[in-house]
């Protein structure tokens, strides 16, 4: 369930701050990073440690034009870990990594700009 975005459209309405709260963004380490040849659209499946809290949560990512299936073990991303488990073909997401489109629309990961401690939250 990707969204398109236009970069030239209008910010969507104002929410409280109550809301943005509900949303649980948390920064982790991939520790796996796999092909995942069933989805239907190219992605790889990801093993994310969000520190002795959370653990370690799967996701599967649409990623595969910008990030390299062998660079992505040790790379910190973030992601929303309080969204319900979603089947998507074979396997289970269980946290929705988060992204932003290039130029071309390929995802590009959130990332922090310096290593952080994993399970830090988004504020």
């Amino acid at each position: 369930m990707h969204v398109k975005h236009d970069p030239a459209a209008a910010a969507t309405p104002t929410i409280d701050f109550n809301s943005f709260l509900a949303v649980d963004i948390r920064v982790g380490t991939i520790v796996d990073a796999k092909p995942f040849p069933e989805a239907r659209k190219p992605a790889f499946r990801l093993w994310i440690d969000f520190g002795p809290v959370i653990g370690v949560r799967k996701s599967s990512a649409q990623i595969t034009e910008n990030h390299p299936l062998d660079t992505l073990v040790g790379q910190q991303v973030a992601a929303v870990v309080n969204f319900p488990p979603r089947q998507i073909g074979p396997v289970i997401s269980e946290v929705l990594t988060l992204g932003f489109p290039d130029a071309d629309g390929k995802v590009v990961l959130v990332q922090p700009s310096r290593p952080v401690p994993n399970g830090g939250r988004l504020f």
